[in-house]
Order: C-alpha cells, then sequence, then structure tokens
C-alpha cells in the first residue's frame, strides 16, 4: 500500500511541475506579446492614421510618404523607429502611409517608381520631392531631411540600403478581359 501512495505522490509533483511549466510559457507569452506584435501592430495604426495623399500635398506642410506592406520584415522593424519620429514631427509635418498591397494607391506606386519597400518619399511644403530612402534606414538619416526640408535645399536625392522587401505582385486587382462579365 505505502508504495501506491509514492506513485500518486510522484504523479501529483510531476504534475505540479508541468503545469507551473506551462504556466511560465504563458506568462512569457503574454508579456512577450507586445515586443513581437508591435510592429504589425504599428503598421496597421499608420495605415489607418493615415492622412490622403491629396490632402497632405496641398495643405502647405511638407510630406513624409512611406510605402508599406504588413508582410514586409523591414518595415516591421523600422515601425517603432518611424512611430517616434510620427510623434515628434507630426504637427509640422504630414505623415501618408500606403499599403501596397492596397489597389487603391496602386497611382501613387507607379508615380514614384516603388518597387521596394519601405520606400520613404519627403517632400517639401510646396508638393515637391526632395527625398528617396529605400529599404533599412537609421532614425538620424530620416530625422536629418525632416529637419532640412524646409531649408530650400534641393537634394533630390535617393537613399538606397540593401535591406528591402520587393513588392509582391498581387493578381487579385489586375483586371483580365474575363473580369468584366
Amino acid at each position: 500500500m505505502e508504495s501506491g501512495n509514492k506513485e500518486s505522490f510522484l504523479n501529483s509533483s510531476q504534475k505540479s511541475i508541468l503545469i507551473l511549466f506551462f504556466a511560465l510559457i504563458i506568462c512569457s507569452v503574454l508579456g512577450l506579446k507586445n515586443f513581437i506584435f508591435q510592429p504589425t501592430f504599428l503598421l496597421k495604426k499608420f495605415g489607418q492614421s493615415s492622412i490622403d495623399p491629396e490632402i497632405a500635398f496641398t495643405n502647405n506642410k511638407p510630406t513624409f510618404l512611406e510605402f508599406y506592406a504588413e508582410w514586409c520584415e523591414v518595415c516591421k522593424e523600422m515601425a517603432p523607429k518611424v512611430d517616434d519620429l510620427k510623434n515628434e514631427y507630426e504637427k509640422d509635418i504630414n505623415f501618408v502611409f500606403l499599403n501596397v498591397d492596397n489597389p487603391k494607391w496602386e497611382k501613387y506606386i507607379r508615380n514614384y517608381n516603388v518597387n521596394g519597400i519601405p520606400q520613404v518619399n519627403i517632400f517639401d511644403e510646396d508638393a515637391n520631392l526632395e527625398f528617396t530612402f529605400i529599404g533599412k534606414q537609421a532614425e538620424q538619416t530620416i530625422k536629418e531631411s525632416l529637419n532640412n526640408v524646409n531649408d530650400n535645399f534641393r537634394a533630390d536625392s535617393q537613399i538606397l540600403n540593401s535591406e528591402f522587401s520587393i513588392i509582391k505582385e498581387n493578381k487579385n486587382y489586375q483586371s483580365s478581359p474575363r473580369s468584366h462579365g
């Protein structure tokens, strides 16, 4: 009878350790969820809070225009830095975020030759393109450009970083002869 008690004691001890282990895993996942999912959340928030590009180009303020996608790992990596810039400059600069997967923005994607993301275009208050950044950029580089955008310094510069995502071709919104009926 004693051996039966020892077996049940070991089983309850093992159960307690197992429950504690799973509780730790669940707490870790919940604790890290903001760290893991924050960039995707920020990208969605950017798209929802974005100023319409037509309004941004006509309200006599400089404009920060970013082309992004929610699947883009470099876009996710840059999202917290872009959020910091947005919080610092949003009173003086328009922030426009266009998701390249949305067919609504196809005109802008073609007009600004977007073939790698993230792509950030910075315009002066008269809607003249001053800077284009393609790929991962240091926050300080973009910040300096934002600070210089109204200094009548026309750069027309394009800064390319090798860390960017190629835009995926989305055939869902392309028309074909059979798509009209």
